[in-house]
């Protein structure tokens, strides 16, 4: 494997991350925000983007899993799910990375059962080319083309998590 040029700089994350905070907090102005982080790949976008937010704040995190490798297998797979009640309460999903939608799908129709006041939902990298099931995003940070992109918080098989700027991963031939 050979990680390319970064495609987003630590200094654009960060731009990204309280350009996006903003427009959260003009929205939720006056609420109380439970604010779901998706594990693992959303550890640092979560924790950057809440430390912005205003107001009200409780956390909880979801962890699932549909990626083997570099694919989608089609199947999620929820390891951990949130604790906190969400009945009549205005949640907000923070997700690293949107590609199929297939995820993400599963996991707002999850929630919508169980009744919130809103669903709304921050994605921080949107890989539009690759969507199959058209789910609306409140925020999003950077769209993104279809290449397998690895670093802050997101990985290849459990690596490169811990990089502060999102860089593409190519495979060495």
């Amino acid at each position: 494997m050979v990680i390319g040029k970064p495609l987003f700089t630590e200094d654009q994350i960060q731009t990204k991350v309280e350009e996006l905070a903003r427009k959260i907090n003009d929205d939720y102005k006056g609420r109380d925000i439970l604010a779901v982080g998706l594990l693992k790949g959303a550890f640092m976008f979560y924790s950057d983007l809440v430390r912005h937010l205003n107001g009200p704040l409780t956390v909880d995190f979801i962890m699932s899993s549909s990626y083997v490798s570099d694919r989608s297998s089609g199947k999620v797979t929820v390891h951990y799910d949130i604790r906190e009640p969400i009945t009549g309460k205005d949640v907000l999903i923070i997700e690293d990375i949107i590609d199929t939608g297939i995820s993400l799908n599963y996991l707002l129709e999850r929630l919508r059962q169980r009744s919130p006041k809103s669903l709304k939902t921050c994605v921080f990298l949107d890989k539009r080319c690759r969507r199959e099931i058209d789910i609306p995003i409140d925020y999003v940070g950077f769209e993104i083309p279809d290449e397998f992109v690895i670093g802050y918080g997101i990985d290849y098989n459990d690596q490169f998590r811990n990089l502060p700027y999102i860089s593409i991963l190519k495979k060495s031939t």
